[in-house]
């Protein structure tokens, strides 16, 4: 079978790439699947996980962000023709390719892929949640992506609750979640060391902020404990910076290839996302054995954790709940490692080979019908 990806880069040390890089390495390995990676912007940037060697991999150096050289009243015009160039090159490489289903993650591009895929059957992958416009704009704008959205063949949600909104859209919903890169060996976290971990990007999503408000609750009654935050992302620079200037016992990193290794040199991780589509680090952290603290954001936590069982679901921006939480397991070694043994159980559930099953009888079935 012959699988087109469709992506604008694999640039970042990001959820969706890394999920997307495991996905192909996957299928090509254990399905002998013939896979394909489209990007349209890949450029020089060096791919940040190792992708392997039989997915084929074609950038077409569209380069949309060059846009943004040229005054604001010029950048749709220039984006039309950029926007053009790219449909022009990608329906060649479709042609010499002649994929069995195509999979795209930008729900704006269904539009324009729609016209060029002919009967190729189009996979739409929602990484984000389903969103209610607030204003005119975005109301006209949703409102025609998703009546583009519903003529696809297949929209794959992560969650439940994200295709109970997506079925508004679609007759043709399938819930399945990310695989996830678990722990592999048999070393576990045993719960003893004083350090909390935050793994992501540094953006507005992620509610760091809190996190850090948080944080200054609880260090008075731990002092001896250490937040290590690990990821990058725009606002890196911002809380680098301020933590630094709190001396509340936060250190920020960069991230790293040997993120398992964090892990297992932890004891509890935390996140107060605004939202959170699925939460790949919940059950990479769960599988080492950390018990998770987490806000209720809409879908993905409440999808894979199991409250006081497994972590803690919190309701969104109740800080001092939060807070006393995590010096409730902070305070406590026995209820972290009772708490960390299921979370090592739970987290199987994501494994590929519970997850990639589920898109072999997907994409089985779309060419059966194709």
């Amino acid at each position: 079978m012959k699988l087109v990806y469709l992506y604008h880069s694999l640039a970042i040390w990001g959820g969706i790439e890394r999920i997307l890089v495991d996905k192909m390495n996957y299928l090509v390995r254990h399905y002998g699947y013939e896979v394909f990676m489209v990007t349209s912007d890949q450029g020089q940037h060096p791919i940040p996980y190792d992708l392997d060697e039989r997915v084929h991999f074609i950038d077409l150096n569209i380069r949309f962000h060059q846009r943004y050289k040229y005054k604001w009243w010029r950048r749709p015009f220039i984006y039309r023709q950029l926007s053009q160039k790219y449909l022009k090159l990608l329906k060649k490489q479709l042609e010499t390719i002649l994929p069995d289903v195509m999979v795209c993650t930008s729900i704006q591009d269904v539009n324009s892929l729609l016209k060029i895929k002919g009967t190729t059957p189009l996979v739409v992958e929602s990484h984000i949640n389903f969103k209610h416009p607030d204003t005119l704009f975005h109301r006209i704008q949703t409102r025609i992506n998703n009546y583009w959205i519903g003529k696809a063949e297949a929209v794959v949600t992560l969650t439940n609750g994200d295709a109970e909104h997506w079925r508004q859209v679609s007759n043709h919903v399938y819930v399945i979640p990310n695989m996830v890169h678990l722990n592999d060996t048999n070393l576990y976290s045993d719960c003893t060391a004083k350090r909390v971990l935050f793994v992501g990007r540094f953006e507005e999503q992620k509610n760091i902020g809190e996190l850090i408000s948080i944080w200054q609750l609880v260090h008075p009654k731990f002092p001896d404990w250490k937040l290590d935050m690990y990821g990058d992302g725009a606002l890196w620079e911002k809380y680098k910076n301020e933590v630094d200037a709190l001396n509340i016992n936060i250190e920020i990193h960069k991230p790293t290839a040997q993120i398992m290794n964090v892990y297992r040199n932890s004891s509890i991780f935390v996140l107060t996302s605004l939202y959170e589509p699925f939460g790949l680090v919940i059950p990479e952290a769960m599988s080492c054995g950390l018990p998770v603290v987490s806000y209720d954001s809409p879908y993905g936590p409440a999808s894979i954790i199991s409250d006081g069982e497994d972590g803690f679901l919190i309701p969104k921006h109740h800080q001092q709940a939060f807070a006393d939480r995590l010096c409730q397991l902070m305070g406590d070694e026995e209820l972290r490692k009772k708490m960390g043994r299921h979370a090592i159980a739970s987290s199987q559930r994501f494994s590929a080979d519970k997850i990639m099953p589920m898109w072999k009888e997907l994409f089985e079935k779309l060419t059966s019908l194709s």
